[in-house]
């Protein structure tokens, strides 16, 4: 069958591109998104031209794939795209086959009018691996002599590992076993000089790591492993590093937030055996990074000749233009939040979501002058139909200035608006004003929303995010309950019409809180973090060290764990809880969720509890969705008398 009739789609209405885990690579743009008219769990890989807005775009991989990388239980990008001569190798993670894949394509110079056959394809689809249970990070680096090298996660255990591009359905070739974790895995451009993260199973990646790098001879063998150690960065400190990555034969940035924030670090390793400190950027409240949840965040892209950083900055981004490690140029972002950044040459591409719209993909031409159109295509026109986000500091726990988001009603529905407090999962995660359509939603009926940033929450430092150390379950709630206690103090909300909503890690808080006085009347929650011990017990093994520093270390605080379980709690819980959870949920097990259904029945005539049959962790299926959302305004209009 002619390949270009399989590489051909039906055109897509923009706005139902999603435009995730972008990649930039001879002027071709690549993202992951779902296959249009496909109800099943499978996507695709597609591509189009850089600045090519009208462009259709091109599928190029199969409709029999479901493109996901589940390492260390996250994942991250699933899939890269490697220039390798004037070949575009990509290759991809498949939850199907259980295996890795490999397709190669080149640019076709010239397109034929009305066509969409932006890559040709030179080799078809080929099963690089064996079937198996294992979890791969796609930080894959290719050599000069066509081997892939990346790291995995097999039986609980992170490997580096190497395959040969020729051959199919191959075992891996393990390099080396690592202590605990590894991630973020980079090269040089001649791939002879790797560089990765590694941290011990106590700690989360953000909390502490080790920067290493390593010598790869011919044979694909790994050679003088270096740890980097430098006196103004990590000695005697607990200092994290975020995404290695090269900008030269000899040159490496990253981040490290030895300061409190994460600043820019550039080293020079043309002796890897003598590591200079090249230049260090520090910039105080600007954060260069963020808690890797997920592998393949990108703040930074390009080389040493024109290099670009992220970084957030109060609340807003900028973005930074490099020049042999000298800012050329500094331009604020209309942005709230970003999710991709890559470069090729002078031209950009960013994912990213402004205080008026949604995520939108943007691209630009620094070559050319026209990053201006940056902020000119972001259109406000549509922001007075929104609640646009005020920051809101407050006194919290210990009087420490603490952050929030308040949205106020669209129309004034009442004489004092109810409130809704909404606190994030995470929970080391935040709020950024990114629009949200259940915040609006909200605000169109007439309520204040509150976005609380409690102590804990990334952004603002690694002070402010370590507030939480062994508090979770004590200083969330109590922000969430300071910053209500503050709009009523000036009278800004309806003081009998508060309710709290939490998902995952936000259900402890939202939960804890209304248990805690009569401050807050109801409580909505999405698949709930219950029970502490069980989450210590069964927990993926990421997250296995997370609660020694939320909570402290089992075997000599578990009498908190349990103080702190929501689900130890219910027999004094008498006010409504609307509880929902899906029973494919492999973070948290429905099953707590059910253990409280009867007694919180008996507790409150008004709670009830849903179970969806086919969501997991964070639901998908969008009639769910909305089923939660009128279930959820039904349950409001009922239990505050509105």
């Amino acid at each position: 069958m002619n390949n270009a009739k399989n590489l051909k789609i039906k055109q897509i209405d923009k706005k139902n591109i999603s435009f995730k885990e972008l990649s930039l690579i001879k002027n071709i743009i690549f993202w992951v998104d779902i296959i249009p008219g496909d109800q099943t769990h499978k996507n695709a890989i597609f591509a189009k031209p850089f600045n090519d807005k009208n462009a259709i775009p091109q599928k190029l991989t199969g409709d029999n794939f479901y493109i996901k990388s589940n390492f260390h239980g996250y994942g991250g990008k699933s899939y890269k795209c490697i220039e390798v001569n004037d070949q575009i190798y990509l290759i991809w993670v498949d939850q199907l086959s259980k295996a890795m894949w490999l397709k190669i394509f080149k640019v076709q110079e010239k397109v034929p009018k009305n066509d969409n056959e932006y890559l040709l394809c030179d080799m078809e689809p080929r099963q690089l691996t064996e079937s198996r249970k294992t979890n791969f990070d796609t930080s894959f680096i290719i050599s000069k002599n066509n081997l892939l090298f990346g790291l995995c996660e097999i039986k609980h255990r992170d490997y580096l590992f190497s395959l040969n591009l020729k051959k199919t359905k191959q075992e891996i070739r393990i390099i080396k076993k690592f202590d605990n974790f590894a991630g973020n895995l980079s090269s040089n451009i001649s791939a002879d000089l790797f560089s990765w993260i590694e941290w011990n199973a106590g700690s989360m990646p953000w909390e502490r790591n080790e920067l290493f790098f390593a010598i790869i001879d011919n044979d694909g063998e790994i050679q003088n492993i270096k740890n980097f150690s430098n006196k103004f960065v990590n000695e005697e400190k607990n200092v994290s590093f975020f995404q290695p990555y090269w900008i030269s034969d000899t040159t490496l940035v990253c981040s490290e937030d030895s300061t409190g924030w994460w600043n820019l670090l550039f080293l020079d390793l043309t002796d890897i055996k003598n590591i200079i400190l090249k230049k260090r950027i520090i910039k105080p409240l600007t954060e260069y990074g963020s808690p890797q949840w997920v592998s393949g965040i990108s703040f930074f892209s390009g080389n040493i000749k024109n290099l670009f950083c992220v970084a957030k900055k109060d609340n807003s981004w900028v973005l930074e233009h490099y020049q042999n490690c000298e800012c050329i140029k500094e331009l604020k972002l209309p942005f709230c939040s970003i999710g991709d950044l890559d470069v090729c040459d002078q031209k950009l591409v960013i994912r990213g979501c402004s205080f008026g719209c949604f995520d939108e993909l943007f691209e630009c031409d620094f070559g050319e002058k026209s990053h201006t159109k940056l902020l000119n295509e972001i259109s406000l026109d549509s922001i007075n139909e929104y609640s646009r986000p005020e920051s809101f500091w407050f006194k919290g726990f210990n009087n420490q200035p603490t952050h929030s988001f308040i949205y106020k009603p669209l129309f004034e529905r009442f004489i004092k608006p109810p409130l809704i407090v909404k606190a994030h999962s995470g929970p080391t995660a935040c709020f950024d004003g990114s629009l949200n359509s259940e915040v609006q939603y909200w605000t169109s009926k007439g309520f204040t929303v509150a976005e609380v940033n409690y102590g804990g929450s990334s952004g603002f430092g690694r002070a402010y995010r370590e507030r939480l150390n062994y508090k979770w379950g004590i200083l969330d709630s109590y922000d969430c309950k300071a910053l209500v206690l503050d709009l009523i103090r000036l009278s800004q909300v309806d003081s009998t019409k508060v309710a709290i909503l939490g998902n995952s890690a936000g259900g402890l808080t939202a939960i804890n809180a209304l248990c805690e006085g009569d401050l807050f009347k109801v409580a909505i929650c999405k698949y709930p973090v219950l029970d502490l011990n069980d989450m210590h017990q069964k927990t993926h093994r990421f997250e296995k060290g997370y609660l020694n520093s939320l909570i402290g270390k089992y075997s000599k605080f578990r009498n908190e764990y349990q103080l702190r379980s929501p689900i130890y709690k219910i027999n004094q819980l008498k006010k409504p809880v609307l509880l929902f959870h899906g029973k494919k949920d492999l973070v948290i097990s429905y099953k707590k969720t059910l253990q409280i259904k009867e007694k919180l029945l008996k507790n409150n005539k008004n709670s009830e509890v849903i179970i969806f049959e086919n969501e997991g962790h964070g639901f998908k299926n969008t009639n769910n969705k909305k089923q939660v959302l009128f279930k959820t305004q039904e349950f409001l209009e009922k239990t505050l008398n509105i």
